[in-house]
């Protein structure tokens, strides 16, 4: 099965407003639109090649989160170099969830969310 299970395709945010949310992260992340869809599904295609759906919610409230709540935790972004990406993340005046710290296996990590709270990470290995 090593040759039929090849990696992940894209993980998906129900968002509160797809078209501002898409555009959040093409503006600050570097995506670009790759799909889009009249209800409105976006499918966001990032400089490495990999995407992200962002789809519309339903009626369900967001529950409360933390990093280690069951379930998909956060979406961790590869970056080469982790001060530049602070840096550009500050300008675009993220909210961040606490300082760096060491990544389990070696590197820098740090923690903020998009404009609809999802948990982001920047990684640097």
């Amino acid at each position: 099965m090593k040759n039929v299970f090849l990696g992940i395709d894209h993980p998906a945010i129900a968002a509160d407003d797809v078209v501002a949310l898409s555009k959040w992260y093409c503006e600050v992340l570097g995506y670009e639109v790759f799909f889009s869809t009249e209800k409105p599904i976006y499918i966001i295609k990032a400089p490495d090649g990999t995407f992200i759906e962002v789809m519309p919610k339903d009626e369900n409230l967001r529950p409360d989160r933390t990093t280690c709540t069951p379930g998909w935790s956060h979406l961790a972004l590869r970056v080469s170099d982790m001060d530049a990406a602070m840096a550009a993340l500050d300008r675009h005046g993220v909210a961040w969830e606490g300082a760096e710290f060491e990544a389990v296996g070696g590197g820098r990590i740090r923690n903020f969310t998009d404009p609809e709270g999802n948990l982001l990470q920047i990684v640097q290995r």
